[in-house]
């Protein structure tokens, strides 16, 4: 069985060794191919975008076009810029993605969400902000399916007495 801890000073020193192993375990190493690039997969409801990042003028090309033309909605392009504007990375960093599947506000949630996995490998210090807004979380919110005997997922069809 365990020593029991009696004093405070016990107790304090065997703080100081906890702490000291979690800062080693917390260590993280940037993690970049040879082209110096950093890539993430993103996910939201049925899209799913495999996204670069690498050092550069805040260029952003989605499906080989740019964000302008593919997603014209200002609210789509304002989604996509959040990652960088919470890290404090506007305009440092191109993008490129290619995006699969669902309709456009979901490619712009999974292109968000690959963009902040790969902002937090490129650069590990920016993952604090990142967590703190819940963009490294994958958002798995998708359609329910239709139900045997019902209108749809949860409407039933209209009773009639007679």
């Amino acid at each position: 069985m365990a020593e029991e801890i009696n004093t405070l000073e016990g107790l304090e020193a065997v703080a100081e060794g906890v702490a000291s192993v979690a800062a080693v375990e917390i260590a993280r190493e940037p993690v970049r191919d040879e082209l110096g690039r950093a890539y993430a997969t993103g996910k939201r409801k049925d899209a799913v975008a495999r996204v670069w990042i690498k050092p550069g003028s805040g260029k952003v090309v989605v499906n080989g076009r740019e964000i302008n033309t593919y997603f014209a909605r200002p609210v789509l392009q304002m989604i996509l810029r959040q990652p960088f504007t919470v890290s404090g990375t506007e305009d440092q960093f191109d993008v490129m993605a290619t995006v699969k599947g669902g309709g456009l506000s979901g490619q712009a949630g999974a292109v968000k969400h690959g963009i902040s996995k790969a902002l937090q490998l490129y650069d590990p210090s920016l993952r604090g902000a990142l967590k703190a807004a819940g963009f490294l979380t994958r958002d798995s919110r998708v359609v329910e399916r239709k139900k045997y005997g019902k209108r749809k997922a949860r409407r039933s069809f209209q009773f009639s007495k007679r």
